[in-house]
């Protein structure tokens, strides 16, 4: 398969963007390009009018993580080469992290190490009950570096010591309950009933305030409740309020009518 088609972005007129990872016959796994790609659409998503983002594996998997001749070949670049090499991953999954949309994971079959990241990274992780999940990066005597932030943010500080410390496989139930996904399902019906009922909450939302409202977790996690934070979020909440989504929401809740964002 040319290397030209390995991430597909595809988005509807109404404004649902898909990016899917068009390596079936290596389970999507990442390489340089790969990577490159996926923040390329990760940018083109964000500068879009789109309301919400599916992302997805083609094939079998979601994502086996890192291509082992990908690998195998960083294990020969110099000390700058690798750095500039896991700066370009670690940049992608910011990019996803930040996108100022509604993100929205589809697991299936396997999801390795990088795959991991890529759902921890999306707001909402929809997974198949039986995917094969793993941060097996310790097996190949390496660490989950630029994973981590999204993994640790998503699981915690004791679920992640104990998965990457022993590579331990598990399943979407297991990633449920420990908080990696958020919902899982037994087959492809109960996968697209989910990401249909989850694409409509999106569209029910004004967009701006989704944007600010993913901002307003990442500057909240861990602080200290003091005054500066309650200062924070009060002149956050003034803003919105007086902002033409607030008074849109507001006036169309009094006129029991649907705000100007739904369709």
């Amino acid at each position: 398969m040319s290397d030209l088609n390995t991430i597909i972005l595809d988005a509807s007129p109404g404004g649902l963007a898909t990016v899917m990872i068009n390596r079936p016959d290596k389970h999507n796994a990442f390489n340089g390009h790969v990577v490159e790609q996926l923040a390329d659409a990760f940018e083109t998503v964000r500068t879009s009018n789109c309301r919400a983002m599916l992302l997805r594996g083609a094939g079998k998997s979601f994502s086996a993580g890192g291509d082992l001749k990908w690998m195998r070949a960083a294990g020969h670049y110099t000390k700058s080469e690798n750095a500039a090499d896991a700066l370009g991953l670690a940049h992608m999954l910011k990019k996803l992290a930040e996108l100022p949309l509604l993100t929205i994971a589809s697991v299936q079959g396997a999801c390795m190490g990088g795959g991991c990241g890529l759902v921890a990274a999306c707001d909402v992780a929809v997974a198949h009950s039986d995917a094969k999940f793993r941060f097996s990066e310790v097996r190949l005597g390496l660490t989950p570096a630029t994973i981590s932030p999204y993994v640790i943010r998503a699981i915690g500080a004791r679920w992640a010591n104990a998965l990457f410390a022993t590579g331990e496989g598990f399943n979407g139930t297991y990633a449920e309950k420990m908080g990696l996904v958020h919902y899982t399902v037994d087959d492809e019906k109960g996968m697209d009933e989910m990401l249909e009922y989850l694409v409509k909450l999106a569209f029910h939302t004004a967009p701006g305030a989704v944007a600010e409202s993913k901002k307003l977790v990442a500057d909240v996690a861990g602080r200290e409740i003091n005054e500066d934070l309650i200062h924070m979020t009060a002149k956050r909440i003034a803003e919105r309020r007086a902002s033409d989504e607030g008074k849109e929401g507001l006036t169309s809740f009094l006129e029991k009518r649907k705000p100007n964002w739904v369709e």
